[in-house]
């Protein structure tokens, strides 16, 4: 697996930008592109080629994940959800959870931190 990464913090403010455009899939790899990053959280895009996938872990904080394209199968503390374009999930802060795409699959992370 391929991972590659880009920080932006400079889209445009106060004007409409196509969401689901600003990453690309690329073959067996995983792209993210973080949007917008604050002390009290980030926006993340990320895009996975099928098959590809994030490996069980906890987090600190809240990650509501909206599904913008392909489907992925989401495990939370053992259990597993499908998801879809159009769906989203929320995984609490300190529950082991993964991502894997069952097809090319986009989603929007939105982390929450707490004071």
């Amino acid at each position: 697996m391929k991972c590659s990464s880009e920080k932006t913090t400079n889209q445009p403010q106060g004007n409409p930008f196509p969401l689901v455009s600003l990453v690309d899939y690329q073959k067996d790899s995983i792209v993210s592109r973080e949007i917008i990053r604050k002390k009290t959280g980030t926006l993340t895009l990320f895009a996975f080629d099928a098959g590809q996938g994030l490996s069980e872990h906890t987090a600190p904080f809240d990650a509501f994940v909206y599904v913008l394209d392909g489907t992925a199968e989401v495990t939370i503390s053992g259990r597993t959800s499908t998801v879809k374009a159009g769906d989203a999930i929320i995984m609490p802060a300190n529950q082991p959870h993964a991502v894997r795409a069952a097809s090319p699959f986009k989603m929007l992370l939105v982390m929450i931190r707490e004071d």
